[in-house]
């Protein structure tokens, strides 16, 4: 498997970055979430090339990885100071620069799907807690018990307070046949989290953000950092205004901007020409894409 390409992209997925180890993660348990990221990366590309738009693709994407129990989103979510599962995500159109957004949420199977059916048949953009759940009932979003979050490994690692591979977030971006950009994000949050915590994952700009004039971006990492730098957007921002390409924009974001706040974290971006990119300042990040040809490549650590 190459190096990633960085050019002539259609999608792009991450699997969260942070404390990853060569020592933590090897053996089945790196097998597992490399397995899982290359099925949500085909799966993606499948529905681009029978003609899907974007938004279809990253939320395809990111399903697939809420369900692999590999990552912090979905299956695999981490607990809460109060031993329950919180979700946050977001999803939106670089088309329309329409986006929906769930926080906070329990019991939701895909918090991605919640997210797309708030965007697309809602006039908010963002709704959160329980309250949410009678949204999700009235759209047929599924709902799974406690017993379907419970992770052996997640309760320990909430119980012991560890810090190490504390991220995990899961996200896509992708561009369609038609020239449409979509972002997507989904989390668990930070293990042991407290007071209705929300991170960047359910705040477009923050976490997510997609605009065809630019491009798609997915974030990853300590999220309140990048709520208050507001990095999706800006990596946005600076090529919209500044005319830097897609490579300076997220390298000045995540190594500039968010390093001199000691943030921690990265992200995927994706333009409209097919550039790619996936800049972290921790010691790994789960990171693949595909190009137009159907080849793939996948990376973990540095």
């Amino acid at each position: 498997m190459k190096n990633l390409p960085s050019t002539d992209i259609l999608v792009g997925i991450h699997g969260g970055a942070g404390k990853l180890s060569e020592s933590r993660y090897k053996g089945e348990l790196l097998e597992d979430c490399k397995k899982a990221l290359t099925n949500s990366l085909k799966s993606a590309f499948e529905l681009i090339q029978k003609g899907a738009t974007a938004v279809e693709a990253v939320e395809s994407a990111v399903v697939i990885m809420e369900d692999s129990g590999c990552f912090n989103a979905g299956r695999g979510s981490v607990y809460s100071h109060n031993e329950t599962h919180e979700f946050d995500a977001s999803i939106m159109d670089g088309s329309t620069l329409n986006c929906g957004a769930v926080a906070s949420v329990p019991e939701i199977k895909n918090p991605i799907m919640l997210a797309k059916i708030v965007m697309e048949e809602s006039r908010h953009v963002l709704i959160s807690g329980r309250e949410a759940l009678q949204f999700a009932e009235q759209y047929h979003i599924e709902r799974e018990s406690k017993e379907y979050f419970h992770s052996d490994y997640q309760l320990d690692r909430l119980k012991k307070i560890q810090a190490e591979d504390k991220f995990g977030t899961v996200g896509a971006v992708a561009r369609d046949k038609y020239g449409g950009l979509a972002a997507a994000t989904s989390s668990g949050g930070i293990v042991d989290k407290k007071f209705g915590r929300v991170g960047d994952s359910a705040i477009p700009g923050a976490g997510t953000y997609a605009n065809n004039k630019t491009c798609a971006v997915s974030c990853t990492g300590e999220g309140e950092y990048f709520i208050r730098n507001v990095c999706a957007y800006d990596v946005s921002a600076l090529m919209e205004y500044c005319n830097w390409s897609i490579n300076k924009s997220a390298d000045f974001v995540i190594f500039d901007k968010l390093a001199s706040i000691h943030g921690s974290g990265g992200l995927i971006a994706l333009d409209s020409d097919g550039s790619f990119c996936a800049p972290f300042n921790t010691p790994g990040m789960f990171r693949a894409n595909i190009d137009s040809n159907g080849v793939f490549a996948l990376e973990v650590f540095k």
